[in-house]
C-alpha cells in the first residue's frame, strides 16, 4: 500500500458538509433516520454474537451488504452500522475477531461515506480497522490489529498502523499471518 492508494480511498469518497459550530456527529440524524440507524444497530449486535456463519451473511444481505457465498464473518467483527449498504465483500474471504469495517467517517465540518471491498479470498486480521473508500484486492492478506487507510494491492499481506506491505520474513513465520 502506497501513499497514492491512501489518495485513491480519498478520491472515491462522498464528502457532505455539515453547518454550525458542532461537529458533524451531531448531525447524524440528518444523514440516515434514527430508525433505521437502531434497526442497523441490533442487526449489527446479532452479526457480532451469531456463531452461524450463514445466519452472519444473511443479516448482512438483508442490510443491503453484497456478501458472496463462503465468506467468513468471525465473533464481535462489526460491519458499518450507518451505511452498511456501502459494504461488499466477496467470496471466501474472511473477516477476523473484532475486525471494524468502516464505511463513514465523521470529522469536524464533514461526514465521508465510501465503499468498502474485501476481494475474494481476502483475509482481514483480528482487531483490524478498514476505512471507508478502502479495497482490499484477491488474496490479500491484513495482520492482526492494523489500521487499513488505503488500498491493499492482490496478493499483497500488510500489517501495522496504518497498514504496510511487509514481506514474509518480518515478525517470523511464512507471511500468511497467522504467525507460524
Amino acid at each position: 500500500m502506497s501513499d497514492s492508494d491512501a489518495a485513491r480511498r480519498h478520491d472515491r469518497l462522498d464528502r457532505i458538509p455539515t453547518a454550525g459550530p458542532r461537529n458533524s456527529l451531531w448531525h447524524w440524524t440528518e444523514a440516515k433516520g434514527p430508525l433505521r440507524v437502531v434497526l442497523n444497530y441490533l442487526a449489527v449486535w446479532v452479526i457480532r454474537i451469531a456463531p452461524s456463519l450463514r445466519l452472519k451473511n444473511w443479516v448482512l444481505r438483508r442490510l443491503g451488504a453484497t456478501v458472496e457465498p463462503g465468506v467468513a464473518v468471525g465473533l464481535e467483527a462489526t460491519p458499518d452500522v450507518f451505511w452498511p449498504e456501502l459494504l461488499t465483500i466477496r467470496a471466501d474471504a474472511v473477516v477476523g475477531y473484532d475486525a471494524t469495517l468502516l464505511c463513514h467517517e465523521f470529522l469536524q465540518a464533514e461526514y465521508r461515506t465510501g465503499e468498502v471491498v474485501i476481494g475474494e479470498r481476502a483475509m482481514i486480521g483480528a482487531g483490524t480497522v478498514v476505512l471507508p473508500g478502502v479495497e482490499v484486492g484477491a488474496d490479500a492478506k491484513v495482520a492482526a490489529n492494523s489500521l487499513v487507510t488505503g488500498d491493499v494491492s492482490p496478493g499483497t499481506t500488510v500489517a501495522g498502523v496504518p497498514a504496510r506491505p511487509v514481506d514474509g520474513g518480518v515478525g517470523g513465520g511464512d507471511g500468511d499471518g497467522d504467525g507460524e
